[in-house]
């Protein structure tokens, strides 16, 4: 490789660096937490614990989508699915 080309490619890598980090920034930074239950997600109860839950947190100043994020993992009734979400 010539010394021309290769200048060129460090200098083009380097160009670009910032903008696939800043691209990579998630668009929410807060903290994130993982809600596993063992019901299905189109259980009655499952829906009921979950509004309570995104309740209290409202009550204490946590908003869904402005300061903190949920992941949830429903287990379905299968007891093997909810430990491999545990772990």
């Amino acid at each position: 490789m010539r010394r021309r080309d290769f200048v060129k490619a460090i200098a083009g890598s380097a160009a670009t660096w910032p903008l696939g980090v800043l691209a990579q920034q998630p668009a929410n930074r807060g903290p994130l937490i993982a809600a596993i239950t063992p019901l299905s997600e189109d259980d009655p109860e499952a829906q009921a614990r979950i509004a309570a839950f995104r309740q209290a947190l409202q009550d204490l100043g946590w908003i869904v989508g402005r300061n903190v994020r949920i992941e949830y993992r429903w287990g379905a009734g299968d007891p093997g699915r909810t430990r491999r979400f545990v772990a």
